[in-house]
């Protein structure tokens, strides 16, 4: 099983600065490693379809309509499926948020919460950020808060440079896609998650 997560907005709270109302962090799973594979290279393809050089990058924030309507129809027939927690920062009290680091180690504990029921020996991939030793802290977290003493429901997680990485591009997408849907105010937000509706599990809107 690979799960890959990625997130959308940013977890600074200093939303009259510039940091993002809303922070969303998804969680993309492939029961099959074949299916991740063949998901993989279908992205690849489109890449060379749409005439970008092979190590271009889909992103969801950056790319036109046109890219993001052909990438989610690309990836809408393969075997996967998604989880999401779209955070409302204005919402939030208690001095943990306050630490960045902090914030997204309980962003990604409370999608994984979520997802357990699904999770099984999972090779978990985040887009690589933060130093050497928030790497190994949030690895180090995910495997406390989430496996127990019945079931490894993490085997290990990794850290890859979404660059090199389409599926981690593809989890860029969905939170991309959650955040801007829950919002309600952005353009075709909602049309872009119906296209995958029947890949979504369940995406959280917290806290209430």
């Amino acid at each position: 099983m690979l799960v890959f997560i990625d997130e959308s907005g940013d977890p600074g709270l200093k939303v009259s600065k510039g940091s993002s109302e809303f922070f969303a962090v998804s969680l993309v799973v492939f029961e099959d490693e074949e299916d991740a594979v063949a998901c993989d290279q279908r992205i690849s393809l489109l890449r060379h379809e749409i005439g970008w050089i092979s190590d271009s990058e889909f992103h969801f924030r950056r790319n036109s309509h046109k890219i993001r309507d052909g990438f989610l129809k690309a990836v809408e027939p393969y075997s996967f499926f998604y989880y999401g927690i779209v955070i409302n920062k204005a919402k939030l009290y208690g001095e943990g948020f306050k630490n960045k680091e902090s914030f997204y180690k309980y962003a990604c504990r409370l999608v994984f919460e979520n997802a357990k029921d699904k999770l099984n020996d999972a090779t978990v991939i985040i887009d690589r950020s933060g130093s050497n030793d928030f790497r190994n802290q949030l690895n180090s977290y995910l495997k406390k808060h989430i496996n127990d003493g019945r079931h490894r429901l993490i085997k290990k997680v990794k850290m890859q440079n979404s660059k090199a990485n389409n599926l981690l591009q593809l989890a860029d997408y969905v939170a991309g896609i959650i955040n801007r849907s829950v919002q309600q105010q952005k353009n075709k937000a909602d049309d872009y998650r119906k296209i995958i509706a029947h890949r979504e599990i369940f995406v959280q809107i917290w806290p209430k």
